[in-house]
Formats: structure tokens, sequence, C-alpha cells
């Protein structure tokens, strides 16, 4: 009796944190949501008019979005997994996602999934840091075709006005420079490079991976830009596109629940400077958060509890 309210106590105190940290959350919402009211309350407005049709395709983007997530990281491990849970753990981690920062939900659920799996931990952390660096480089690689067959659609800063953005990005490579030189992150490396190198002999694996990647990122993009149209946003279809993974890719760097906060404000302040209106640009950002957050919260939450009580996680 004792020994099992010792195992119980632990997970009810992580709980309580957990809870604790959503209400954290939900406060810091609430205080930007006053702060911003009137332009909140004409974009809610506007977003309940939309047209349906538009917000239909959006929904059913946002739903194949953990479809492409899970065929991602089906290609990041060779080991077959079983594909309904390996579904389901996606929609739950994108609920879990949104109470813990800078894709640890996502990470944690992903992490626990593969190694009910089988798969030994080093091995699920390194599938998790492959996953993650093919979708950086798919977000990368789709804002260079787009700046590039529309040159148009790439606003180039004012003379000097890249210098944050550059010393960011050197800052950014020092960190991975100096983290490089120790043996554990070479060792980490080793079998990251590795790893990709296993899968990439495999074809089936390799377009899973890259496949999954890219399609998790259109799909994003194609909920906001069906959003955009539903609240007849008069945006080119390619600067909407542009504006999602510029935005998306900046966001990643703060860490906040969910991308909570940065990048609601990342996509609000890039459709404005696109020629949005401050209320046009908070109905869209409202619309994509709504379809792609608060609606599967609930659901993504009960999905997680069914998973953990079937150990499946």
């Amino acid at each position: 009796m004792t020994s099992e309210r010792l195992a119980v106590t632990p997970t009810r105190r992580h709980a309580y944190w957990q809870l604790a940290l959503t209400f954290a959350v939900l406060a810091a919402v609430g205080a930007l949501a006053r702060r911003h009211w009137p332009v909140l309350e004409t974009g809610a407005v506007r977003l309940a008019v939309a047209d349906q049709g538009w917000l239909l395709v959006a929904a059913t983007a946002a739903a194949a979005t953990w479809a492409c997530s899970a065929l991602a990281q089906q290609g990041a491990v060779l080991r077959p997994l079983p594909p309904g849970r390996l579904v389901a753990a996606q929609f739950a981690a994108t609920a879990a996602n949104q109470l813990l920062p800078a894709g640890l939900g996502t990470g944690a659920v992903n992490l626990r999934f593969l190694m009910r799996c089988g798969i030994s931990a080093g091995r699920s952390a390194t599938a998790l840091a492959v996953k993650a660096t093919a979708g950086g480089l798919s977000r990368a690689a789709l804002i260079a075709v787009l700046a590039t067959a529309w040159p148009g659609v790439l606003r180039l800063p004012r003379p000097g006005a890249g210098w944050p953005a550059l010393v960011g990005a050197a800052a950014v490579l020092a960190v991975l420079l100096t983290a490089a030189r120790r043996p554990r992150c070479r060792t980490a490396l080793a079998l990251v490079l590795a790893d990709i190198k296993a899968i990439h002999a495999r074809p089936h694996r390799a377009a899973a991976l890259w496949g999954g990647s890219l399609g998790f990122a259109v799909l994003h993009a194609l909920v906001l830009i069906a959003v955009t149209r539903a609240v007849a946003l008069p945006l080119a279809l390619p600067l909407v596109a542009l504006i999602y993974f510029a935005a998306s890719s900046a966001a990643a760097l703060l860490p906040t629940p969910g991308g909570l906060g940065s990048l609601d404000a990342a996509l609000a302040l890039a459709l404005t400077a696109g020629g949005a209106s401050g209320a046009a640009a908070a109905s869209a950002v409202l619309g994509y958060r709504l379809l792609t957050v608060w609606l599967p919260l609930i659901p993504g939450l009960l999905v997680l509890a069914v998973l953990v009580r079937r150990k499946a996680l």
C-alpha cells in the first residue's frame, strides 16, 4: 500500500505542475487579449461571418497535418511503427505542446511513444532530431522556392534593418560550433548523421521523412491561406505562404508553449506589413489558431489520456 502511494505521488505532483503552467499560460493570454481587446473583437466578428466553404478547407488541411507529422516520424526511424497509434500520438502531441515550451510537449510524447515501440532512448531522441532537422530544412527550402519563383513577394529590409537578424544568426552559429566541440555533442551528432545515412539508404523511408515534413509545412500554410480567403483578406497566395513559413521559423526561436504569443505576434505583424489591416490580420490569426490549436486541444488531451492508460505512452 505504501509503495503504491509513493508511486502515485510523483504523478500527481507532475499533474499539478502541468495544471499550474496551463493556468499561467491562460492568464498571460487573458492579459494580452484585454490589452488588445478592440482589435480582437473586430477580428472575431469578421471571423464569425467568414466564408464557411473556405473555413471547411482550412479545417480539412489542419486535420491532414497530423497524418503528415506521423509520416515524417515514421520516415525518421527504420523500424515500422503501428500506423493508428502513430497518428493518435501526433494528435496527442499537438495538445501536449500547448502546455510545455519550445516543443517539449511534442518531443516528450513522441519520445515516450517511440520507446514504447521498442526503440532505445538514444535512438528515439535521434529520430526526433532527424525529424526536427527535416522540418526546419523543409521550411527553409519552401521559403527559397517562393522567393525565387515570385521575386516581388519577398520585400527586402531597409539598409541596416537586417543587422539584428544577422547578429542573431551569428550567435546561433557560434553556439552550435561551441557545442560541437564537446565530446557528448560530437557523439550525438555522429549518431544523428549515422541515422540520416541509414534512412536515406532506404528510399521509402527518405520519401516518408521529406514528404511528411514538406506536407506538414505546406498544409499549415494552406490553413492560413484558406482562413485569409474566408475573411476576404486581399493578399496574394505566395505572400501568405511566405508569411507563414517565415513567421513559424522565427517563432520557433522563442520558448513559448505551442508558439503561443510568439507565433501569433509574428503572423499578425507580418500580415499587417503585407498590407492587411489590424482587424483583418487579427481575424486571420484567430481563425488559424482556432483550427490548429483551440478546437483540437480538448480532444487531443483526451486522446493523450487514453494512450497513457493503454500504456502506448
